[in-house]
């Protein structure tokens, strides 16, 4: 059985059917991960993360499964002026490499803007090209995507727009504080952090809470270390 198998897609600007390549679920193995969910696989080259976004060969549109149906009145007339206007009906539904990956994801993050999607959905595009640059090891793009992503989880942190999906407030205000601490703002990245191990309470996402007091502790002995080290100099 081939790992990669054809699912078919009916795009939602301009209704053309194509298929795009996912992974199957029992060929993912994911072996590690770091503190802000990136996963590494037995099988990188196979990675679920290069087919996250499905792209329309027909109009550009691209997709991830977090986008709604609902387009927002004049938003279809601009995907289609600043898109499907410009595009040369290149096909990403093969085998891809990061690359192919990398452009994938911004298609779908332009799609999305243009559509208004929510916030959430923004930042969960944006973190998973963190990733990708993160293991072909460009910092300077993955620390630039990784800016672009704290600010649509803050917002939808706010706004709420993440609910009746797989994240929930803890979890994006933990993810929250990783980043923060990852862009090197100790104070911000303890603020959202506390907020997490406030709940200690919370029954079905301890783990989340436990992570949280990890990080935190983290970002407290290296600022500890900071200051013994301006106080001996």
């Amino acid at each position: 059985m081939d790992i990669l198998f054809d699912k078919n897609v009916k795009c939602m600007a301009c209704d053309h059917n194509y298929t795009t390549k996912k992974v199957r679920s029992r060929f993912i193995r994911a072996l590690h991960s770091d503190s802000d969910f990136c996963s590494y696989y037995a099988d990188e080259e196979n990675s679920p993360l290069l087919y996250y976004v499905s792209v329309c060969p027909g109009c550009g549109f691209s997709v991830s499964d977090e986008f709604s149906t609902y387009f927002a009145p004049s938003t279809l007339e601009s995907i289609k002026h600043s898109i499907s206007s410009q595009w040369n009906n290149r096909s990403y539904g093969e085998k891809r490499t990061p690359a192919a990956a990398i452009e994938a994801y911004k298609l779908g993050i332009v799609s999305a803007t243009l559509k208004k999607e929510r916030n959430i959905v923004l930042a969960g595009l944006y973190m998973r090209l963190v990733w990708i640059y993160r293991k072909e090891k460009n910092s300077a793009q993955e620390l630039r995507f990784m800016k672009l992503a704290v600010s649509e989880y803050v917002k939808s942190y706010s706004n709420g727009d993440y609910q009746d999906t797989d994240m929930s407030d803890l979890k994006i205000a933990y993810l929250i504080g990783d980043l923060y601490r990852r862009l090197g703002d100790d104070k911000l990245a303890m603020t959202y952090l506390s907020r997490v191990i406030h709940r200690k309470e919370e029954k079905y996402e301890r783990r989340m809470v436990e992570m949280a007091k990890e990080l935190w502790s983290d970002i407290r002995e290296d600022m500890k270390a900071k200051e013994q080290e301006l106080k001996s100099s």
